[in-house]
């Protein structure tokens, strides 16, 4: 991490990424919700829904603005790479919600701070908040060495 703050090229590539990942994250967080509220879907089965339509809208992103200059290799190529580096985010993701969402679910309705909205939609936002920023990390560092490390 301190490499990619001292170098200005890594730096820019790496706040690049995470604009890239914050507009994943609206998708993931709003898909997410939207399954789990309309459709009753437990958070992991919504989470691992709305994180696909993430990582498809990522890797666009990221072979175009992030790092264009690694379209030399082939798209299904690349895209089979980004894919795998994130089924290991999913692996990652997947006992997060499983396992934080519960007590955090427990704490909020201990506690009588909010009036309007509900424990469980805390909970389920401040765990997804956890799991992005944990695979956020995973994923820019795994995908700059090995999925783009054709780019200088």
């Amino acid at each position: 991490m301190i490499g990619v703050l001292n170098n200005s090229v890594e730096r820019n590539r790496f706040l690049k990424f995470m604009v890239v990942g914050a507009f994943g994250a609206l998708i993931d967080f709003g898909i997410a919700n939207l399954l789990s509220h309309f459709f009753n879907m437990q958070l992991v089965f919504a989470g691992t829904i709305s994180f696909a339509c993430a990582v498809v809208s990522n890797f666009i992103w990221n072979r175009y603005w992030t790092y264009p200059e690694s379209r030399s290799r082939p798209i299904a190529h690349q895209m089979g790479m980004f894919f795998a580096v994130n089924l290991a985010g999913v692996a990652i993701r997947i006992p997060i919600l499983h396992f934080v969402e519960p007590p955090f679910v427990n704490f909020f309705r201990s506690t009588s701070l909010f009036r309007t909205i509900t424990p469980e939609f805390l909970a389920r936002n401040v765990t997804l908040a956890m799991a992005v920023g944990i695979v956020m990390l995973w994923n820019f560092f795994i995908n700059r060495y090995w999925t783009y490390n054709d780019v200088e």
